[in-house]
């Protein structure tokens, strides 16, 4: 049951860590389409419009005739999201050191 928990936090992780992938084309070429994000992260398209979604859906981004961009107050979102990777940083460094106590 456990070993379950950790597969799926993994999992998770690796979702979260795709959408930040993204997140960070955007931010640095914006505009930029599913095409063009597909072929420099080198990730199947379905995968990039639902990442794309998922920031939408956050506030982060919006979606123009050009391609993705960054909101104007995506700042407030982005400072909440980095509070919460620090928290799970830091309960992710407590499993390790529980672990490497047994």
């Amino acid at each position: 049951m456990f070993s379950m928990v950790l597969r799926k936090l993994k999992q998770e992780s690796e979702i979260a860590l795709r959408h930040l992938m993204v997140l960070h084309q955007v931010w640095k070429h914006q505009p930029i389409g599913i095409f063009k994000l597909s072929e420099t992260l080198g990730m199947p398209k379905h995968r990039i419009r639902y990442s794309l979604r998922v920031l939408e859906q956050s506030g982060i981004i919006e979606p123009t005739q050009y391609g993705a961009i960054i909101r104007e107050n995506a700042e407030r979102e982005l400072e909440r999201l980095k509070k919460e990777i620090e928290e799970i940083i830091e309960n992710t460094e407590e499993v390790k050191r529980m672990l490497n106590d047994l």
